[in-house]
């Protein structure tokens, strides 16, 4: 079904507000994905703060051209079927992360590239970005780490009391 001129407008308004408010976004080719399970990545992705938007590859190129975006040459070669664009809004590394973990379990979601620090990336620093563990995995494993040392201080002082009493 065709969109009228106001719904294309609509449509490049919704996506330029949301590159403005992205931190990283990444591209994938959703081609045969069942709705049933688009649905359930759009409600994961909304529960890690991103966003997915589908969209003609028309619209995002004119939505790019207007938010000064000019590398779309790089991702139109990157792009041969379907369109979507998983904004991270919240996190940088998260799109990366959900739609590899999703890309996982369905064969025919494609990871095609992204845009991290203002840069085109390409699908392998993509799944770079998505091997990276979560910022709460990060703090835990430096507590763990400070706090081991920590312990085996305590238990070193512990045995030269203990031999000392002795």
């Amino acid at each position: 079904m065709a969109l009228t001129k106001e719904q294309k407008t609509k449509q490049v308004a919704d996506i330029k507000a949301k590159v403005a408010n992205q931190k990283s976004m990444i591209f994938v080719d959703f081609a045969k994905v069942p709705s049933k399970e688009m649905f359930s990545l759009r409600k994961t992705l909304k529960e890690a703060g991103c966003n997915l938007k589908i969209a003609k590859k028309t619209l995002v190129r004119i939505a790019f051209g207007q938010s000064n975006i000019s590398y779309w040459n790089k991702i139109k070669s990157a792009v041969p079927g379907q369109l979507a664009v998983v904004f991270g809004v919240e996190d940088e590394i998260a799109p990366a992360r959900l739609s590899n973990e999703f890309a996982k379990k369905n064969e025919n979601f494609k990871i095609l590239g992204g845009i991290f620090e203002k840069r085109f990336i390409d699908k392998e620093r993509v799944l770079e970005l998505a091997s990276i563990p979560t910022r709460n995995e990060l703090l835990s494993r430096l507590v763990g780490s400070i706090a081991s040392s920590m312990t085996s201080f305590v238990r070193v002082l512990d045995k030269i009391r203990e031999n000392k009493i002795n």
